[in-house]
């Protein structure tokens, strides 16, 4: 897309925050209508799913749920350019000369690494790229305030993405595009999966203005900075890809002395949210319909914990996602946010797939999410990662923070775990100690937990 659409679009959304929820749920429901019929008349997948369905569609229940398995599938009738196929998208994303290239000249391709599922392969027009520009700036004008922006150019503007670079992912992509087009003394990327003291020797010659690693990764580094090996200033520390408990970013703003912001977002969705002071998420939803529903997919209410969220993106036309289970529990707060912003702000409480199931004396199932387990990040520990090995048994790998003695602070998380689990009526789930420390993902993540049929991390 051209500049012009890129500023028309920057000024459409600025204007749709200052008009209030009205202005947005309209924009939203033309949005919707425009991408179905757009997707029905050239995806043969969406034409065939979506026979039967009213001429227009502006409610977004109308329409079937979807799933990254049942689409990857069907990847070629999923598409609405009959000249991208899977076969040519295999060919350009196994070549890592081409990460940050366009595919056929006007697409972007996205790649997810799968740690929770299928991997998928996504495929991004100009629209899409416009829009999440657009949105980005408005994320950026929230988040710095005129003196943060000084900050950012007394120290040369540079930046650092730490990010998994081995593949066409979302981050990778990105920090290749930048690179090309401000240099590499103005923009680091960063790998992963590189030894946590190589990261540190690089951070601490290039010195970044902007700091981008994964949230987990953030937690690390903000260990490293309270110990003294890293040493770095930057203004603004923007975390990706995981949650962190509120805990885990006050300690990271407090190690760098820096502003720390994150989002929520997906490689489906590159631009679903931003957060706000008070730790709530905003969804940007003149361009995204998000739903959160329970296990029959009908809505959750506000205020109550979902146990997955639909999202439809109103922007990619392409590759069209449409109500589409991306597999996050979330919250929706069920009054306005009291920092003013007026877009629906929901919190993120962990995916489906990061939840521990066992069975209880009684032959019982009971379920314990991820957040359930929050409070062993106060304990003295820089990360956890906690595995389901058997049935009935726990194993946990432990980083503590500096200065912190492991013996106590396993004693405390073990104390911990055990007492969540006799909640539940779970006293016979075993909790061992791993030697170990927690073990990143293919695509350079922390998981903090890692349920039975995933265990091969």
């Amino acid at each position: 897309m051209s500049s012009e659409h890129f500023v028309a679009l920057l000024r459409d959304a600025r204007r749709a925050r200052r008009e209030g929820p009205d202005a947005i749920a309209q924009r939203q429901r033309t949005r919707l209508a425009g991408i179905v019929a757009h997707a029905r008349a050239h995806s043969p997948y969406f034409r065939e799913l979506y026979k039967g369905l009213p001429d227009r569609v502006e409610d977004p229940m109308l329409l079937p749920v979807t799933d990254k398995k049942q689409l990857m599938v069907r990847f070629d009738d999923w598409v609405t350019d009959r000249a991208v196929t899977i076969e040519d998208v295999h060919a350009f994303i196994g070549n890592p000369a081409l990460i940050g290239d366009r595919f056929l000249d006007m697409y972007t391709v996205l790649t997810t690494s799968g740690t929770t599922g299928t991997p998928g392969i996504f495929v991004l027009d100009d629209r899409t790229m416009s829009v999440t520009s657009a949105l980005a700036v408005c994320m950026g004008r929230a988040w710095l305030a005129g003196t943060d922006i000084l900050k950012v150019i007394t120290r040369g503007g540079r930046m650092t993405m730490i990010c998994a670079t081995g593949g066409h992912y979302a981050e990778a992509v990105i920090g290749a595009r930048l690179r090309k087009r401000r240099g590499d003394n103005a923009v680091q990327v960063l790998s992963a999966n590189a030894p946590l003291p190589t990261i540190v020797a690089d951070l601490n010659r290039f010195r970044p203005a902007l700091l981008a690693p994964y949230a987990s990764l953030g937690a690390l580094l903000a260990g490293e900075q309270a110990a003294g090996r890293l040493r770095i200033s930057p203004a603004l520390v923007v975390l990706s890809a995981e949650g962190l408990p509120a805990g885990g970013y006050d300690r990271i703003a407090k190690a760098f002395n820096a502003k720390v912001q994150y989002s929520y977002a997906a490689t489906e969705c590159t631009f679903l949210s931003a957060n706000c002071e008070y730790g709530w998420l905003h969804v940007n939803s003149d361009w995204v319909v998000l739903e959160p529903v329970g296990v029959d997919y009908r809505p959750t209410p506000p205020g109550t914990l979902s146990h997955t969220v639909l999202i439809s993106n109103l922007a990619n036309r392409v590759q069209p996602i449409l109500r589409y289970d991306l597999g996050d529990r979330i919250l929706q707060r069920p009054d306005p946010c009291p920092c003013g912003n007026r877009l629906p702000a929901i919190r993120v409480e962990g995916r489906t797939a990061d939840i521990l199931t066992f069975s209880t004396g009684h032959g019982e199932q009971v379920s314990i999410p991820a957040l359930m387990f929050e409070v062993v990040d106060a304990m003295g520990v820089e990360l956890f990662q906690i595995l389901q090995t058997m049935p009935v048994s726990l194993r946990v790998r432990l980083r503590p923070a500096a200065g912190a003695d492991p013996d106590r602070v396993w004693q405390a998380v073990h104390s911990e775990i055990t007492r969540v689990l006799a909640q539940h009526g779970l006293d016979h789930v075993t909790v061992e100690r791993a030697e170990e420390p927690p073990a990143q993902s293919s695509g350079g993540k922390y998981r903090a937990i890692i349920p039975l049929a995933s265990t091969s991390t």
